[in-house]
């Protein structure tokens, strides 16, 4: 198409038009397009003319006239000139900050693809998809400006459509074809192409199909990567009868096939585990006077090899090798991965020399491979013996092969031999990367060993290595862990001051720790920050966010953030819905907790045993055995089966309510399971017995265990001592210990506690401070042994001794509590030294300790006691501002203050 027009001078007459008279009120239709006319005129001679386009476009009539209708009718006029066209398009958007219409674009883009200049045509598509218009409506400018004003060629159609593509928009692609064709319009046969590779790559195989069928129908002819696109659609379909139909009308419609056609055909086949198939289409390949290619063999070795046929697949490679095919690393990890999972490592061994043999250098590459699967599936012996071979084979390790040792080394917590590696690596001069110094610093924080991970992380850094992400998460992780949450954020803020940027692994562990810490306030500013840096929580993230809230009581936000995972397209699963579970069950709404369960298996979600059991922790809290053993029931019968922590939360459960029929049926059940009871399950009923003073059976509990070698642990033993303890019983009590003493389970604080209590109870105070010193000098003292001690002495009267305790257990760099304070307190209210009892309470409150009820009960009692009711009032409104709640020990402390104050003021 060539629209010209003559060129004229451009006159002032043609820019200034004379004013007309006010006198006319109206302008005819016809009026209005002569100056509509006379104004395109004018915009023409200052497009093709010489003048500054800035001068003459910036005329105030110019500006103020021109309009979008103007700017087409101009741009129709220079399509003979479509660059200057484009020049003038793009001035009056970059210039005259015009808004051009939809036609404008549609003009000028058909312009442009008819002079064959697509690259600026596409940069002009890409602007008006920025627009945002629906691409139905695109389409019909493109259509009413093609129609309009008779371009010859529908290639902006074509282009439409391939841009579509590459923006990855392949359904509004696809209804610009649907479009295309009610108008009797057809792209050409690579944009067809083009579309059905996209829709392949979005797996819309179905549309796919109808695309093609329309096609044809239409009585196109369709080329050869048109037939391949279908045949890999109806390969994913697992419609094989169809693909080979479409292969044999391609051939008949005289389409030049390829082995590339039938490389798709054997890829599908091998990919849904029909790999013989595939070999029978390879097979035939030579009478259609085709030959295989290396793609053509090495898929078929890993179909081979996915299907557990490893002879054929090694049979195969050697016949690929004779051909002189190099096979891909991918088809020599395929083959070696499979015969190392069928246990023939020999053979693995034999096909990487094969592939040595002609010029394939995947040895190191295999060896690691095959080192890294070893490894993962634990069997670190033969990983470490397939390393000690590789010099044999010429084969020297790198630094891939000595971190995969050790990082798997430190997964599995032998941190000695993922050491021994370390030094190997270094007396082999590898330089250490960043990643064994991470997978030995992630080693060491596992295990809470901070302090060597640190020496880590310093050595790294004097070694002029640069911590990533991952190092510093592990440190983040190991304080969080171990609670110093104050050295995790000071690392955090470190590692962000230096430009790396945390990831999710990095702010679940900060939000993990403050969870732990019961510090929700800060967890969701920390999770909201996150969510600012566009940093997506996982799975495990909103886990933790939820359990930190459920162990908070607010189950109402855990709920919330459930429904928000969920909308995010985030799964949750068992470590997600056990602690709702829990949550509300430790609330008292056990029943809401059943009801989730039941819309939870009504809705098809696997529960697993741990979120039946929180329930069943739940009814056996509340009393409600035979409500925890109906839930048993219904867990069974749902086909998840009771396990060993199951049983064991009912026996507690049995043991509470003292119901010792149901305890022996579920004893039988256990047994009958062919499950052992654990330490667990034996120390619970030891326990249980212990505090309730049976110690008959709680002794012949300790024997059956014995008898069915369960080893009983610290826990048990200090079960037993305990009720042996109350009971005065200490010889036996002794001999147990004595028994601990020679084994494996050392006696802890808590078991050297009991004995504390019986001699302080006793008054035996000196055997008590005897028994303490022992255990300072092993380390074993803490707050509780002490409070154990002072509340000895307080009994006794003995205050000087208890301040003394007091003092020297800060030395000892232990602290008291609000526990050791109170004792104190109480002691000094029940003699009536307010004043003492006062200037402990500020001692505690200036420590940062929070009193408990308790502790404001005894200083109530000393005040109402001593007549000071009105410091008694005080302290009960700081009680309730701390959010500590009066009981009725309180309030009876008050009245009975106010009681003893009445009758002395009326007197």
């Amino acid at each position: 198409m060539k629209l010209t027009r003559p060129h004229r001078p451009l006159t002032n007459s043609t820019i200034y038009p004379r004013p007309r008279s006010l006198c006319t009120s109206k302008f005819t239709s016809q009026d209005n397009d002569e100056n509509d006319s006379h104004f395109v005129s004018i915009l023409g001679d200052i497009v093709r003319g010489n003048q500054s386009w800035k001068v003459a476009l910036n005329n105030t009539y110019i500006s103020r006239t021109l309009r979008s209708d103007h700017v087409e009718k101009v741009l129709i006029q220079t399509l003979d000139d479509s660059r200057l066209a484009l020049r003038f398009f793009n001035f009056l958007g970059l210039h005259q900050k015009f808004n051009h219409s939809p036609t404008s674009f549609c003009i000028l883009i058909h312009g442009l693809v008819q002079s064959n200049l697509f690259w600026p045509a596409s940069s002009l598509m890409q602007t008006l998809f920025l627009r945002g218009l629906d691409p139905k409506e695109v389409f019909e400018h493109f259509f009413i400006s093609y129609k309009k004003f008779n371009f010859a060629s529908s290639l902006g159609f074509d282009l439409l459509i391939q841009n579509y593509v590459q923006n990855k928009r392949l359904v509004d692609g696809v209804l610009v074809v649907k479009l295309m064709k009610e108008n009797k319009l057809f792209p050409e046969v690579r944009t067809w192409s083009a579309l059905l590779n996209g829709l392949v790559r979005i797996r819309q195989f179905d549309v796919v199909l109808q695309l093609f069928d329309g096609f044809v129908n239409a009585g196109l002819r369709p080329d050869v990567y048109m037939y391949t696109v279908v045949v890999r659609s109806l390969c994913e379909l697992k419609d094989f009868f169809r693909a080979k139909e479409m292969i044999r009308r391609a051939e008949l419609n005289g389409c030049d096939t390829s082995v590339v056609m039938y490389n798709v055909l054997i890829h599908g086949l091998c990919k849904s585990r029909r790999a013989w198939d595939a070999v029978e289409v390879k097979n035939s390949l030579s009478r259609k006077g085709l030959k295989s290619d290396v793609v053509t063999y090495c898929t078929l070795v890993l179909g081979l090899c996915k299907v557990q046929e490893f002879k054929a697949g090694m049979e195969l490679m050697d016949e690929m090798i004779e051909l002189g095919f190099a096979p891909s690393e991918a088809a020599v990890s395929g083959v070696v991965e499979g015969l190392r999972r069928s246990g023939r490592i020999e053979e693995a061994y034999n096909v990487v020399n094969r592939v040595e043999s002609v010029g394939v250098l995947p040895s190191l590459f295999v060896y690691n491979a095959l080192i890294n699967s070893l490894c993962k599936e634990g069997k670190l012996d033969e990983a470490e013996l397939l390393f000690n071979n590789m010099g044999q084979k010429g084969l020297f390790p790198n630094d891939i092969t000595y971190s995969i040792l050790i990082d798997s080394f430190c997964r599995r917590g032998n941190l000695d031999i993922a050491y021994s590696y370390f030094g190997k690596m270094s007396e082999a001069g590898i330089r250490a990367t960043v990643y064994p110094y991470n997978s030995l610093i992630n080693g060491q924080c596992k295990f809470g060993k901070l302090g060597e991970a640190e020496f880590l992380f310093n050595q790294m850094i004097d070694k002029g290595l640069v911590p990533t992400v991952a190092t510093y998460t592990s440190l983040i992780s190991g304080y969080c862990r171990e609670g110093e949450l104050h050295k995790a954020f000071r690392l955090y803020h470190e590692m962000t001051g230096k430009g790396i940027a945390p990831n999710t692994y990095t702010f679940t562990a900060l939000i993990s720790g403050l969870c732990h810490a019961k510090m929700m306030a800060e967890a969701s500013k920390v999770f909201d920050e996150m969510v600012e840096r566009n940093i997506l929580p996982n799975e495990v993230t909103y886990n933790v966010m939820i359990e930190g809230h459920c162990l908070n009581g607010n189950t109402v936000r855990a709920f919330e953030l459930l429904d928000e995972m969920v909308e995010k397209g985030l799964e949750p699963d068992t470590y997600t819905y056990r602690p709702l579970i829990s949550g509300l069950c430790s609330l008292g709404r056990v029943s809401e907790a059943k009801e989730l369960i039941d819309d939870l298996h009504k809705e098809h979600r696997k529960l697993n045993v741990m979120c039946y059991s929180a329930l069943v922790h739940g009814y056996c809290k509340e009393g409600k055995l035979k409500d925890a053993l109906s839930a048993c029931r219904q867990m069974v019968e749902r086909g998840v089966d009771m396990d060993l922590v199951c049983y064991t939360v009912l026996i507690c459960g049995t043991l509470k309510q003292h119901d010792m029929r149901t305890l022996f049926g579920l004893l039988k059940e256990i047994h009958d399971q062919e499950l052992k009871p654990d330490e667990v399950i034996y120390t619970s009923m030891i326990d249980a017995y212990s505090k309730a003073g049976n110690l008959k059976e709680a002794i012949g509990l300790w024997d059956m265990m014995a008898s069915e070698g369960c080893i009983p642990n610290v826990v048990t033993y200090t079960a037993l001592i305990n009720g042996l303890c109350k009971a005065g019983n200490m010889d036996k009590a002794e001999l147990l210990l004595k028994e601990m003493l020679v084994s494996n389970d050392l006696p802890n604080q808590i078991t050297y506690g009991c004995f504390l209590d019986y001699l302080t109870k006793d008054g035996n105070m000196e055997e008590a401070l005897q028994l303490h010193n022992t255990m300072l000098k092993g380390f074993l003292a803490n707050t509780v042994t002490y409070n154990i001690l002072i509340r000895g002495f307080c009994k006794l009267g003995k205050i000087q001794e208890a301040t003394k305790l007091l003092v020297g257990m800060t030395d000892n760099g232990i602290f008291p509590d609000c526990i050791t304070y109170s004792t104190f307190i109480y002691e000094h209210c029940r003699s009536g030294n307010l004043h003492e009892a006062i200037k402990l309470w500020n001692t505690m409150l200036n420590k940062g300790l929070k009193p408990d009820t308790l502790a404001y009960n005894f200083m109530i009692y000393g005040c109402c006691v001593t007549g000071e009711l009105t410091k008694a009032f005080e302290l009960r409104d700081d009680m309730i501002r701390r959010g500590v709640m009066p009981n009725r020990v309180t309030y009876n402390s008050l009245i009975h203050g106010t009681c003893l104050k009445s009758p002395v003021q009326s007197t």
